[in-house]
């Protein structure tokens, strides 16, 4: 038997802030989190990019020190979304320790910043060497380690999921979370991503010549996703969790029920593991709508993936002219905060999910003339009150991984 999948809790951490209230007002009012990159001794010399999306504000962590043993900088994030979530959803710890909710969070790389220790530390020329390596610091660093850090804190024994799939990390996990409500193998899923600030990941973007370069004295004018003046990709950090959960259970138990997952797909282009694959792109959107039984013209509110890349915004908007026509309003997020890797689709769809709240649909930041190749949109390029019933969220990664969610606004019956 299927069952309904809503949301019960969410949270999120972003270069515009980590509340709802913070958050909404910088989609209204055009605020930007990109930030000059900070120097690093070993790189920022070789980069040619300059800007970060930056999460430049203190957060309370208020973590036991047994807990805090085995986290690095991306579990802190992870963690901290986590917990402010579940705390929303009002799930019982009794319930949460049950063994009937899972884990699906993930991260790119684990902690860059806790590998780059161990690395500086393995080419250093002393004979002690080994010894200075810290006996968690592999925990710390491992590419699951948001998802068991997660675990540990809450003493979750549910199913654990850890994708490992870059850009489409937090997207795969909320799909394969909602999956795992909706057809019974658990009752809840704690879902998401989280990625932490590191300049490796921008020397990786910036030496396939895929980073903005063009506007690192004036980082808020950059990324510039479907714009003509676009030159690339802003690197990010965050992290963003949600709560799913069986509607049966929420309904009886009064929970505040945030919204509906109604769909997900996922697929491969099967070709190219770097540029973007229109059929592939295409197909997953088809895929996404059967899954979630919907129309197209369904559909008032795209969340695009949008990197600001030269092909790949292109590609994108072609593959959705091919499903949607111009319907369906359309923003680029990732305007606002660069592109946050592995946890970019939870916090798309956390962002989504707080605009339908709010009644207004963000414009694309920085969206000031449409390249003419992507022009066969319906852009939003000022902030625009409008009702979003139902909402895809549409992420794409490395490796010619696509995926597409459909939200919808929870209603009863």
């Amino acid at each position: 038997m299927e069952r309904r999948v809503v949301i019960t809790g969410c949270a999120a951490i972003t270069p515009i802030g980590d509340t709802k209230a913070k958050i909404l007002q910088s989609l209204e009012n055009g605020v930007s989190g990109v930030k000059p990159l900070k120097s690093d001794e070993l790189l920022t010399e070789h980069i040619y990019c300059g800007v970060f999306g930056t999460v430049d504000y203190p957060i309370a962590y208020d973590f036991k020190r047994r807990d805090r043993k085995t986290m690095g900088p991306v579990s802190y994030y992870a963690c901290q979304t986590a917990k402010t979530a579940l705390e929303q959803s009002g799930l019982t710890p009794e319930f949460i320790q049950s063994g009937r909710l899972g884990v699906a969070f993930s991260s790119t790389h684990g902690s860059p910043t806790i590998q780059r220790n161990i690395y500086r530390t393995f080419f250093s020329p002393e004979d002690t060497k080994l010894r200075n390596v810290g006996a968690v610091d592999y925990l710390k660093s491992m590419v699951h380690t948001t998802a068991v850090n997660i675990s540990k804190m809450f003493g979750i024994t549910g199913r654990v999921i850890s994708s490992s799939t870059a850009c489409t990390n937090s997207s795969q996990s909320i799909g394969f979370g909602y999956e795992a409500v909706k057809y019974g193998l658990q009752d809840a899923m704690i879902c998401g991503g989280a990625d932490e600030y590191d300049t490796t990941t921008v020397a990786v973007f910036d030496n396939l010549l895929a980073t903005s370069v063009d506007f690192n004295d004036t980082p808020h004018l950059t990324p510039r996703p479907f714009d003509r003046r676009r030159d690339g990709l802003v690197v990010g950090e965050g992290a963003g969790a949600l709560v799913l959960e069986a509607y049966d259970a929420a309904r009886k138990r009064g929970a505040d029920i945030l919204g509906e997952v109604i769909g997900f797909a996922c697929n491969s282009n099967g070709g190219d593991l770097i540029l973007p694959n229109t059929q592939g792109i295409t197909s997953a959107i088809q895929m996404g709508l059967d899954n979630a039984m919907l129309n197209a013209d369904e559909v008032d509110f795209i969340s695009a993936h949008a990197t600001a890349t030269k092909m790949g915004d292109v590609t994108e908007a072609q593959s959705i002219a091919a499903i949607y026509g111009d319907r369906p309003a359309v923003t680029g997020l990732k305007g606002y905060m660069g592109h946050t890797m592995g946890s970019c689709g939870a916090i798309e769809a956390i962002l989504t999910l707080y605009m339908m709240s709010a009644g207004f649909i963000a414009p694309t930041l920085n969206l000031e003339e449409v390249d003419k190749r992507c022009a066969m949109l319906q852009h939003v390029t000022a902030v625009r009150e409008a009702p979003v019933r139902t909402a895809a969220v549409q992420n794409f990664a490395f490796g010619g991984v696509n995926t597409c969610l459909f939200i919808k606004q929870f209603a009863n019956g």
